[in-house]
Formats: structure tokens, C-alpha cells, sequence
């Protein structure tokens, strides 16, 4: 337990509402998306740059680990404490302003704790969005650490991609405070200081303020879900796509079909699309869009995809057996329920990974065969972003699973299938989920020692002190 003492200097610094220590009270920040579970010595909830500075030169000045939390929406254990009672969690749920919008720049400057979607409505009236998009509702701190892509990739890019500018607090025992907060697209300076705190998971400072991208917000959109015609052909189908619709193509997201499954048995709501409810092994939903308004004599987005998908299914090698163009609310409806359905299986173990676009179907074929054999009974309801080469890989056991009480096995399982998929086929263990404690043994693992040793440097010279889970 932290001393008395310094609560007292830690609810002087931040106010009585903004130092959590009642046990009740901190479970929600103990406690992980995906189980785990830690003890908190406290949470501290600053509601500015200078709080977050005073609490951070405060906790070094004295011994004390931090955590940063954003959103707490993460798959690796990257945002809650451990289980020693001796880590203070430094929440920024409260950090929600500034928010400052510029429509000519098209740019927002705005709080580390703000959520994506309280911000796409504060800009809804200003016609453009941060086109991140999600399944989870996180902060934009977390988005920065964990450098989020989301669905919507292929067309727009990752966080890293859209972010112009950060204010960051170093866990030194000043608290030094880096403004790297110009909003200029074009800066060639120096080191682009910014980016070593994009994707790092917080371990080497605090952000408190972003300055971001913005996109005009799609004004015109069409949504189409597509059986390819054999799992070796969705990389011809990708690029048969890409070559016809160019910069309208948003996004081609692939889907398993007991992912699918698992989606539609939870939510009653969601509308089953194919004919007489048999779900395909495999889907694959695809977006167009416009941010224009539509104009007299433009053919309707509608008609362009149907057009498209009608000359891929012509060609004599046809990587198309079936589609199903639909509204894009029911379609993104039942893309955005993969996540809670696969949870409500079972017991479920995450994986984000990522390969060159080629070889994604090639990984989860070979799974697909060797899953049984190497672990049995265990159901792959793989989704993800097959237009960017990501895949959420996930795995359901058993809620009664007795391998679930062997603290061994979990690990076993994840040092097998990522075995598979860095080193048979290059890929990553992490996608746009950044690193936490769950993944520091395939960290220590797979980064080359001469990359350990510089990002161990450049750890002691922005932050010092013991910040976040991460052992760089």
C-alpha cells in the first residue's frame, strides 16, 4: 500500500475527486477487457497537462510506478496494474479538453481523454471525422500509444498516419513537459519527435493532447458482402477491387464464418443475409465511398459496386461465388457485433496479427489444419482487415475447459501460434494493439538486441522512472 503520506501531497495535488483509493471504487481500473485483473495502490484522475506533470514528478521524486490508462479497451495487459498493490494507475478519463477545431487546416486539437466517439460528434456539424474506425469506443491517448488502424485502413491509414501533433509528459522527476504540438503537415526540422511516442504503449511519456487529421466525412457510401470463390483467391479478389474502384475502396474486412455466427446468435437483432440463413466458411465485407454529395447524372455508389462485382464475376477465373450488396448500416451492424458475439462463446484468447496481404489467408489455412491436432478443441473465429493485412486471430476455449486453471497453457498456446506467424511467415505478433505484459516475452524474443539496446536508451533518456507495463 502507498504511505499515507503521499496520498495526502496526491489529493492536494489533484482535488478530492480527482484521487481514487477506495477499493470499490478502483475495480473498474484494475480490471482488463480481456480478464486481467491487478490491485491499484491508487487512481490518479488529472484533469491537465500541469496535474498530469505534478502527479508524474511527485511518483518519480518518490518511487513510485505508474500505469497509464487510457480507454482500458486493450487485448494485452498493457493499461492495468499488476497484482503487487504498488502500482498507482494514472486514469485519463478526465482529460478531455482542449478541443479545438480548425476547419480550414482541417485539424482538432484535443484532450488525451476525450473517446473517438464523443469526438466524430463534436464534429459532425463541420461536415469532416477522424477516420479511425473501431469496434471499441477508446480514448485518443490509448489510440496514440497503441497506434490503432481499424477498419478503415486501407483508405485512410493508421493513427500514426493522421496524428500532426502530441503534448507529452516524461516520467521524469520534473515532469518534463514536451510540447510537440504543431499542427504543421510539413516540418522537416529535425527529428519528428512525436513519433517515438506513437505505438510505443506509454512507456516513454504521457500523452496529454493531440493534434489530428481530419477527413471530410463520406457522404455517399455502398457495402457488399462477398463469398470469394476459394480461400487462395481473396488476394486476386483484393486487387481485382482495388483496380477497379481505386480511392473509393474504404474497406475490405474479412470474416470468418464462425465469427459470423457467433454474431448473429448473440444479437437477435442483426438480419442473417444469406440465402436460407447458411453462412459461408469465409466473407468478406467491402465499402465504397464518396465524401462529395451526389450530383445529377453521377452514377449512385450502389450501381458502381454492383457493376464492378459483375465484371469480376465474368472472368473465367472468377474469384467470386457469391455477394450480397446491402445497406451499409445492417452490414457494419453485424462487422461491429463480431467482437461481443466471439466474446459470449467462451473463454476467449486474442490475438492481433499481421502479414504481408498475401500470406494472411495462407496463416489462416494452415491454422485452420493444424489447430486440432495441436490444440484440440478449440474454435478460430478469426475477422479483420484483409485490405491492410491484419487479422483479430481468436481463439475460443470452453468456458468449463479444465486447461484453463494451468497458468502454462495459455502461454503455450500463444508461443505456438505466433512460432507460426513470425517466423514461418514473417509476420507480427502485434498488430494495433502495441505491447503489454501479456506479449513482453515475445518482445524480449523477436526485437533484434541492437533495436533492444537503442529503445532501452532512448527509455532512460525520456523517461527514466518505471512508466506503463512495457519492459524496453
Amino acid at each position: 500500500m502507498t504511505e499515507s503520506r503521499h496520498i495526502e501531497v496526491l489529493k492536494h495535488i489533484l482535488g478530492d475527486k480527482g484521487l481514487v483509493t477506495e477499493v470499490s471504487d478502483m475495480v473498474a481500473y484494475e480490471t482488463g477487457a480481456r480478464y486481467d485483473q491487478g490491485r491499484a495502490a491508487f487512481i490518479a484522475r488529472p484533469v491537465s497537462t500541469a496535474e498530469v506533470s505534478a502527479v508524474v514528478a511527485y511518483c518519480v521524486k518518490n518511487g513510485i510506478a505508474l500505469v497509464p490508462q487510457s480507454g482500458n479497451t486493450g487485448l494485452v495487459s498493457g493499461s492495468t496494474p499488476d497484482g503487487s498493490g504498488q502500482q498507482g494507475v494514472l486514469s485519463l478519463d478526465r482529460l478531455t479538453a482542449p478541443y479545438e477545431l480548425d476547419r480550414v487546416s482541417r485539424t482538432v486539437k484535443a484532450g488525451a481523454g476525450l473517446r473517438l466517439s464523443d469526438l466524430n460528434t463534436k464534429l459532425e456539424k463541420s461536415g469532416l471525422f477522424f477516420p479511425i474506425d473501431l469496434g471499441a469506443d477508446p480514448r485518443l491517448g490509448g489510440m496514440v500509444a497503441t497506434n490503432t488502424g481499424g477498419s478503415r485502413f486501407l483508405r485512410y491509414g493508421d493513427v500514426r498516419r493522421n496524428t500532426l501533433g502530441l503534448t507529452v509528459v516524461l516520467a521524469d522527476e520534473a515532469g518534463t513537459v514536451l510540447d510537440l504540438s504543431s499542427a504543421l503537415r510539413k516540418n522537416n526540422t529535425g527529428i519528428d519527435w512525436k513519433q517515438v511516442f506513437i505505438g510505443t504503449s506509454g512507456a516513454f511519456g504521457i500523452v496529454t493532447e493531440c493534434v489530428l487529421n481530419l477527413e471530410p466525412a463520406p457522404r455517399q457510401t455502398a457495402t457488399a458482402l462477398l463469398v470469394p470463390a476459394s480461400p487462395d483467391q481473396v488476394p486476386d479478389l483484393l486487387v481485382a477491387m482495388e483496380d477497379a474502384l481505386g480511392s473509393y475502396l474504404s474497406a475490405f474486412e474479412g470474416m470468418s464464418g464462425n465469427a459470423v455466427r457467433a454474431a448473429l446468435d448473440h444479437v437477435p437483432s442483426l438480419r442473417n443475409p444469406f440465402q436460407n440463413g447458411a453462412v459461408p466458411d469465409f466473407v468478406i465485407l467491402v465499402e465504397i465511398s464518396r465524401s462529395s454529395a451526389s450530383r445529377e447524372g453521377e452514377q449512385p455508389l450502389d450501381a458502381v459496386l454492383e457493376e464492378v462485382l459483375g465484371a469480376i464475376w465474368e472472368r473465367d477465373d472468377a474469384p467470386l461465388a457469391d455477394a450480397f450488396v446491402g445497406p451499409p448500416h445492417e452490414i457494419w451492424a453485424l462487422r461491429h457485433a463480431l467482437s461481443e458475439g466471439v466474446k459470449h462463446m467462451g473463454r476467449l484468447i486474442a490475438f492481433d496479427l499481421s502479414f504481408r496481404r498475401g500470406d494472411i489467408m495462407r496463416f489462416l489455412e494452415r491454422m485452420k489444419l493444424e489447430m486440432p491436432q495441436a490444440f484440440p478443441d478449440i474454435t478460430i473465429c478469426d475477422f479483420g482487415h484483409i485490405g491492410d493485412g491484419g487479422v483479430h486471430f481468436n481463439l475460443v476455449v470452453a468456458k468449463d475447459d479444465v486447461r484453463m486453471t494451468d497458468p502454462h497453457f495459455e502461454h503455450a498456446l500463444r508461443e505456438w501460434v505466433f512460432t507460426v506467424a513470425v517466423e514461418d511467415f514473417g509476420g507480427s505478433f502485434s498488430a494495433e494493439h502495441a505491447l503489454g505484459r501479456k506479449n513482453q516475452d515475445f518482445y524480449d524474443k523477436y526485437t533484434p538486441q541492437e533495436i533492444r539496446r537503442l529503445a532501452a536508451g532512448l527509455k532512460a533518456m525520456t523517461s527514466p522512472a518505471q512508466l506503463g507495463t512495457v519492459d524496453f
